[in-house]
């Protein structure tokens, strides 16, 4: 998508490396990575494992800091290096939403609740959680079941109320590792057409972490990371 002159980028690193250990155990996770994303643009990242891109996702998640570099979210500067210029737990419920391989539903909360709960740490009042959280699973077609625990909802019923979660506090910012790999390629691509829709529609940055490379046409940008780094690839036969 076009990016809005209005908005800052949804995310900017600049120079991120991450180096771990030092001397001679020293290994070098992610090397000099630079990206910006723009609100509306779903990007996937390929690479093999060991490629740093789970770094990279956890570094931009503010959930592992870069060696160096500088992270901006949404216009606010949020990480220099290791230096955290923001509460980082505030900042990530209020401005990130997460979806992982598995969808780490809370098993004795039924799917409105698993995501009327995210807002609620937020100190949004119970009932409007719980109506925003309905018009979620409305949206992302599995209202009708809002009153089921999750071992009575399918894998890819499961990953559509987690994303409904990362979208509770309206993030500038989704993050997804491996979304779809416990789900078949029907429910796999359904799943990741949903991350499209959400950033073309709901106006956030998707980053999805992917081995599955049948569902490339969904994405407005394709990256590669090998041994740390990041490279455009191609995304249907174009350079993106």
């Amino acid at each position: 998508m076009t990016a809005n002159a209005n908005h800052p980028p949804a995310v900017e690193a600049i120079g991120l490396t991450k180096i771990y250990g030092s001397g001679n155990t020293e290994v070098v996770a992610m090397k000099d990575v630079s990206v910006k994303l723009s609100r509306g643009e779903v990007v996937a990242l390929l690479g093999p494992s060991g490629a740093g891109k789970s770094t990279f996702l956890t570094a931009v998640g503010l959930i592992n800091p870069p060696t160096s570099g500088r992270i901006v979210i949404g216009g606010e500067a949020v990480m220099e290096g290791e230096r955290a210029l923001v509460d980082l737990r505030a900042f990530r419920r209020q401005h990130l939403g997460f979806v992982f391989q598995k969808a780490n539903l809370i098993p004795f909360l039924n799917a409105v609740e698993n995501v009327a709960v995210a807002m609620e740490i937020n100190d949004v009042a119970p009932r409007a959680a719980r109506q925003r959280a309905m018009e979620l699973l409305d949206y992302l077609g599995v209202a009708e079941r809002a009153n089921n625990l999750p071992d009575a909802l399918s894998g890819g019923q499961q990953q559509r109320v987690a994303v409904a979660r990362a979208l509770a506090n309206q993030p500038s910012l989704i993050l997804a590792d491996e979304p779809t790999a416990a789900l078949d390629s029907h429910r796999g691509r359904q799943v990741m057409e949903l991350f499209r829709k959400v950033a073309h529609e709901r106006g956030s940055a998707v980053i999805v972490v992917t081995h599955d490379h049948r569902s490339l046409d969904v994405f407005d940008r394709t990256y590669e990371m090998e041994d740390g780094k990041l490279r455009a690839s191609l995304h249907d036969g174009h350079a993106v």
